[in-house]
């Protein structure tokens, strides 16, 4: 393969890696310079079954009344770490370090209560 022959047009590929299905699309210019690029990662495919989790964990976890703890969020955060153990922010953080915050609302959408760390 010749180092400097850079290709002309647009490639699509589908890659199987372990955080989940990758697609990478791109399309260069006649001179081959890249002038768009689109990658769906894995956390995008998954997004549906990972906000299907967290909410299954929250509502078993937290119940009316209750106090959410620090390990009712860590165990919340479990159920999206099962998913993509790489996100950005996990390879920084140790579990019960990551910052986020649980909502509870009403069924007419009013906030009962909000913990976060």
């Amino acid at each position: 393969m010749n180092c400097c022959h850079r290709p002309v047009g647009d490639s699509s590929k589908i890659v199987e890696a372990p955080r989940g299905t990758l697609t990478h699309h791109y399309i260069t210019d006649e001179k081959g310079i890249l002038k768009r690029a689109n990658l769906i990662v894995g956390t995008t495919n998954n997004y549906a079954p990972i906000s299907m989790s967290i909410n299954k964990a929250a509502r078993g976890l937290i119940k009316k009344g209750s106090e959410i703890t620090d390990g009712v969020l860590n165990k919340i955060e479990m159920a999206f770490r099962a998913y993509d153990p790489c996100f950005g922010c996990a390879t920084h953080s140790l579990p019960g370090q990551m910052p986020m915050t649980v909502r509870v609302f009403d069924l007419q959408g009013n906030l009962l209560t909000e913990r976060s760390r």
